[in-house]
């Protein structure tokens, strides 16, 4: 269900996420393509919530470009959003669209995980807009968010060009004030202009379009001179830092009294307003977070800088307490004293919680059954990632979306027969959708034997429950047509395709067994196993006793339910002897207001000390 939005001016408090949606409604958009990713994710959930914008997930960030450049070049105005590693699965479309510019204006977010909060990486995709030649905003909060992006349109329709929307982690999940406006009516879309010369991008015609791409750079840095993204705040002049985003905050908050420039148009930079800055201040120090973006591209003009990179990491992510240290650290005067005093004692008794799967949760059974079976699991970005975490210690590679079924397959093709039995690879629905059915095709059709297992939890579950075209609903919640992955299996020319229940043990591991001892391309599909908190499939219908508890006279303490790592079992002392008088230093307790039946406990216990709960 969307929303009607009041139009009146108000003002609300909102994360960076929501203002960005809301400044594309204000900007006009009239389309919005995503596939999710923290921390972008939360974007395309609030369009959604707003009339009169087309939104989706797209099957990955390559198609969401795609669909992007398209709606631009019919003349609506586009949004497309991803998480910084989602800009390299998206980047061959990326930069043409460079080349090709932008009839309507088309903006693409990226927002980066400095930190790597929930990421394999924490590249600095400001790189990608000196790589595109296209131009880069960053915001430094909410009401930054929304009024950069209704500017972002502007700028895209003014130049020709498409726009690198940069956030991070911070900006995009920190909240602040954020001023509401009216939705500029969307712009009229009639009829598609053929022009091959600027959408055709054949070498005749691109050699024709790249003059005007460095044109393009040369004029935005003349207008960056003077935009109103770009800003002076004179202070104490003995201290000058050229900062951006988020980081212009903690610089801020860490030397309060010194000058600043505020870069908000940070590709490409103005010149002449750094030069003019450096020159009212005795020493100047660029501070920012990731790659010395801003450092050497200001280096490279001549300009001097005092300090740069060298004060603070390369890793990791910065807080108005890293950049003090770093700057007092660097004689820099005016530091705050209060982010330089020491911190207490951290406590050292706290009781860990290493992230692991969900009570009940259909990946236990399946891990369980790959742990016994000794084999190399080739994995892929999901929960099932949760499974390289002891003690389930069942998982042994991840290195992007949709890798794990080509790896298996090259070591497979390496190692030869001697392989067989050995290793199979996992992914999970979404995973397959977005980059899995290019390695599962290559597989049969290069004669590979490498078994793939999509674990089928029938939603996008890592990120927050978005929908993808496996599940049967839009982002919007609409019914949508599902895809069968089996019959996907059969058209790539995989002859041997399974399912299995994995929460049924012994079931599962003959037919894992059997496939992956096969000299042939193989597909199990994991069954009636939706993600425990997806309360519309309600998974729970499928178990007959919801509760279980252990019988105390059978328990002998082995702890071998302990190594499925279920949330729910816990371990208790001194539970003195079993029944026929077995020794034992305690035993295994079921918290029943976890527990929520899936069984998968019950297989692994050798006493059969795991039973019904009493009512």
């Amino acid at each position: 269900m969307t929303k009607k939005v009041e139009t009146q001016e108000a003002v609300e408090i909102l994360s960076g996420n929501e203002a960005i949606a809301r400044g594309a409604w204000e900007a006009g958009v009239k389309l919005a393509a995503a596939y999710p990713g923290t921390p972008s994710t939360e974007i395309l959930e609030a369009m959604a919530g707003y009339e009169g914008v087309y939104c989706e997930w797209s099957p990955n960030e390559k198609v969401a470009m795609e669909v992007g450049i398209g709606a631009s070049m019919a003349g609506g105005r586009a949004l497309v959003c991803m998480k910084h590693v989602g800009l390299n699965v998206a980047a061959d479309p990326f930069f043409s669209s460079s080349y090709v510019g932008s009839e309507a204006g088309l903006v693409v977010v990226s927002s980066d995980d400095p930190g790597m909060h929930s990421s394999q990486d924490e590249q600095d995709n400001r790189n990608y807009a000196r790589f595109t030649r296209v131009p880069l905003l960053e915001p430094s909060d909410s009401g930054e968010a929304k009024e950069f992006m209704i500017a972002a349109y502007e700028l895209s329709e003014r130049f020709d060009t498409p726009v690198l929307f940069r956030t991070t982690t911070r900006t995009s999940h920190s909240k602040s004030l954020v001023k509401l406006g009216e939705r500029n009516a969307p712009r009229p879309v009639t009829e598609l202009k053929r022009d091959i010369t600027k959408y055709l991008m054949m070498p005749a015609n691109a050699t024709i379009r790249h003059p005007l791409v460095e044109q393009r750079v040369l004029d935005l840095a003349e207008y960056a001179e003077d935009c109103p993204f770009n800003r002076v705040e004179m202070g104490d002049t003995r201290v000058g830092i050229v900062t951006s985003g988020a980081i212009y905050g903690y610089a801020r908050e860490a030397v309060p009294d010194a000058s600043f420039l505020k870069l908000g148009l940070t590709f490409p930079l103005p010149k002449k307003l750094i030069a003019d800055f450096r020159a009212k201040v005795d020493k100047l120090y660029v501070v920012e977070e990731s790659d010395p973006f801003l450092e050497e591209a200001i280096r490279l003009m001549g300009i001097q800088i005092d300090g740069g990179k060298e004060l603070n990491t390369l890793l990791g992510e910065l807080n108005a307490r890293s950049v003090a240290e770093s700057l007092a650290k660097a004689g820099v005067p005016g530091v705050n004293p209060d982010l330089l005093a020491e911190l207490g004692p951290v406590p050292r008794d706290l009781p860990s919680r290493p992230p692991t799967f969900c009570p009940g949760c259909s990946h236990r059974g399946l891990f369980v059954v790959l742990k016994k079976l000794r084999l190399f699991v080739s994995g892929d970005i999901g929960c099932y990632t949760l499974a390289v975490a002891p003690p389930i210690s069942a998982l042994h590679t991840t290195i992007c979306m949709g890798a794990g079924g080509g790896m298996v397959h090259g070591a497979m093709k390496a190692m030869g027969k001697d392989a067989l039995g050995k290793m199979v690879a996992v992914l999970g629905d979404s995973t397959f959708l977005h980059s899995g059915l290019a390695p599962l095709m290559n597989a049969g059709y290069n004669k590979g034997n490498s078994t793939t297992i999509v674990l089928d939890n029938r939603i996008t579950g890592m990120t927050g429950h978005q929908e993808h075209a496996g599940t049967g609903f839009t982002v919007r919640g609409e019914l949508a047509n599902q895809v069968d992955y089996a019959q996907i299996g059969k058209a790539l020319g995989i002859k041997n395709i399974r399912y299995v229940d994995p929460y049924n043990i012994k079931e599962t591991m003959e037919v894992v067994k059997e496939e992956m001892n096969r000299d042939e391309a193989s597909l199990i599909l994991c069954k009636d196993s939706p993600c425990m908190l997806l309360r519309r499939a309600k998974p729970l219908d499928r178990f007959k006793n919801p509760l279980y508890a252990v019988n105390l006279d059978k328990c002998r303490g082995c702890k071998m339910c302990l190594e499925i790592n279920c949330p729910a079992i816990s371990w208790r002392e001194g539970a003195g002897q079993t029944a026929d008088g077995q020794k034992r230093k305690g035993t295994a307790y079921i918290n029943p207001d976890q527990c929520v039946g899936c069984e998968v406990c019950v297989q692994v216990c050798k006493f059969d000390a795991i039973e019904p709960a009493k009512k």
